[in-house]
């Protein structure tokens, strides 16, 4: 009986494409060296799972805006420092008099605030359904301590719909590698109406190579007998229906909006915002859907779809490496161009 080791290395139907939409398992497979574990008939496709990759220039721009702002300090994760705006990043105008902090979480701007009540604290508050869950916690716990000096600057993105547009828009793909992170918090029966409408298969996976080989291992097989359902390879942390106590909070403070991608455009009902009755805490995320590249030759925006390689955009590796980004993709360490640039990734 052939293991599903030597089945995915010796494989030779038709070739699949199969997207990995989580940056984490971006990252996961060029560590593990999985591409070299599998038949080449068996294509990996990075998707846009990344959310510092999928935010648009706009937002970077209102956060330098914030950082310029008398009495008032933008918050946020390392990777978000590094990512240029229209001209600047939050690092350039840092070093010009902007005051940013870099934390490791949402949760830590508390201490920050409260040690200076007078100022007022901007988090970029960015990411999927499972960080969204983390902000309602932060919320919740500024009601309860009475902090309100606290602002979110929000660009809360959802999995279901973006997934929908690369299927409906870019397509090619024959099967998806869920985001296990995301599965967690919203349950792996999210992605049963994607698998149904547009016929592909979906397998939640944890984020140890031998799980993302054995999530191929039923992805190439669901596909090759033509099924189109979702198998969760990851019941140890995802269970079917999800954490139905962080959904009840994420509903409790956030409700859904239209939303802006880098390379997408505008996804209706793909984003979240803070309700009405909890806007005091908001700092002007509304209508931030500008978006352009400050180099014109950057493919950041069709790399995050799928629709080229990081290694087929033109400034890869040469203008554009991790010390000398470019594009969000190449920034970010869960980004599709600095996953394969470290780790010496080709195809």
């Amino acid at each position: 009986m052939t293991d599903y080791r030597t089945f995915l290395k010796e494989y030779d139907g038709r070739t699949i494409r199969i997207m990995e939409v989580c940056g984490t398992h971006t990252a996961s497979i060029a560590h593990a060296g999985i591409v070299s574990l599998i038949s080449p008939k068996i294509e990996l496709i990075s998707g846009p799972g990344c959310p510092v990759c999928v935010t648009v220039t706009e937002y970077i721009d209102r956060l330098i805006e914030l950082s310029l702002t008398p009495d008032t300090v933008v918050v946020t994760f390392g990777d978000m420092i590094r990512v240029t705006g229209s001209q600047k990043s939050l690092q350039d105008v840092r070093s010009e008099g902007g005051q940013v902090r870099m934390v490791y979480s949402p949760l830590d701007i508390t201490a920050l605030a409260e040690a200076q009540p007078e100022k007022t604290f901007v988090f970029a508050a960015i990411g999927f359904e499972t960080t969204t869950a983390v902000y309602a916690a932060l919320i919740d716990g500024m009601i309860e301590s009475g902090i309100r000096n606290i602002r979110l600057l929000t660009s809360l993105k959802t999995m279901p719909p973006v997934i929908d547009w690369v299927c409906s828009m870019q397509g090619g793909i024959d099967g998806f590698l869920a985001p296990g992170h995301v599965s967690v918090i919203t349950g792996s029966d999210l992605f049963v109406p994607l698998a149904v409408a547009h016929g592909v298969p979906f397998a939640v996976a944890g984020f140890e190579g031998e799980e993302i080989l054995m999530a191929l291992y039923a992805l190439v097989k669901m596909i090759s007998h033509g099924e189109s359902r979702v198998m969760n390879l990851y019941p140890s942390a995802v269970t079917p229906a999800g954490n139905t106590a962080a959904q009840h909070m994420i509903d409790k403070y956030f409700t859904s909006c239209d939303a802006a991608w880098r390379g997408m455009g505008i996804i209706p009902d793909s984003g979240l915002m803070l309700r009405e009755e909890y806007s005091m805490f908001d700092a002007g995320s509304r209508d931030l859907f500008s978006d352009h590249s400050h180099h014109p030759k950057c493919r950041c925006a069709k790399v995050i779809t799928g629709a080229l390689k990081p290694t087929e955009c033109p400034l890869f590796g040469t203008l554009c490496t991790p010390d000398k980004p470019q594009g969000a993709c190449m920034v970010s360490s869960e980004g599709s161009c600095c996953s394969y640039f470290v780790n010496r990734r080709k195809v």
